[in-house]
């Protein structure tokens, strides 16, 4: 199964004929959504949904997963939306997926105060999890983790125990456009360091096997 990464926090999965995608946001490149039947959105920001992109896609056929609370945002898109809660697991795109965790981390004082699904895939060599925002511990073994690397929400040492904690077989960093190209080298440094996993960055557009 290839994994390929887009800008930000927007991967896609190629199984043969199966192709899903996760989270594909206003920074997300066209292509990515190219022959895809479905696509799971972990939450409501504008840099992991991008409505317009989308919408386009809908007209193609494509069906989104995703929270029934960003799900009644995206109302407008009819039966396209599919909503999914913490706990359910559903066969997406060909893909067996499992939504955990339930809410956005804490930015300040409580804010943004919004839904957010991490989302697991079954993959040949461990479940691929995408955490959305948040550092939720999905509880399950993780073959490969993509682990949120800056956000106003997040420190960097939080990120390393987070990664600690998951205990995946090999790690890879998203949610990562806010980082000059010093700063992602900077996180790259202490993620093989201290991560105490098998640790590397995909470059845009770049892909690995999982």
């Amino acid at each position: 199964m290839r994994l390929t990464k887009f800008t930000h926090a927007c991967v896609r999965l190629d199984d043969g004929d199966r192709a899903l995608v996760i989270d594909p946001g206003v920074w997300t490149e066209p292509e990515a959504l190219d022959g895809v039947t479905d696509v799971l959105v972990t939450h409501e920001h504008y840099d992991h949904l991008n409505a317009e992109l989308l919408a386009g896609a809908v007209k193609k056929g494509v069906r989104i997963h995703t929270h029934p609370d960003v799900a009644e945002q995206l109302g407008d898109l009819g039966d396209a939306v599919s909503p999914i809660s913490a706990g359910e697991n559903r066969t997406v795109g060909g893909f067996l997926v499992e939504a955990v965790g339930g809410e956005h981390a804490e930015i300040y004082e409580g804010k943004p105060g919004c839904a957010n699904l991490g989302f697991l895939v079954d993959a040949p060599s461990g479940v691929v999890y995408h955490p959305g925002d948040s550092l939720h511990e999905p509880g399950v073994p993780v073959g490969t983790l993509l682990v949120p690397a800056a956000a106003p929400w997040l420190k960097l040492s939080e990120a390393l125990d987070f990664v600690r904690a998951v205990r995946p077989h090999r790690a890879h960093p998203i949610h990562d456009a806010i980082l000059s190209e010093p700063g992602q080298g900077l996180v790259d440094r202490w993620f093989d360091m201290a991560g105490r996993t098998v640790y590397s960055r995909i470059p845009v557009g770049g892909s690995v096997e999982v």
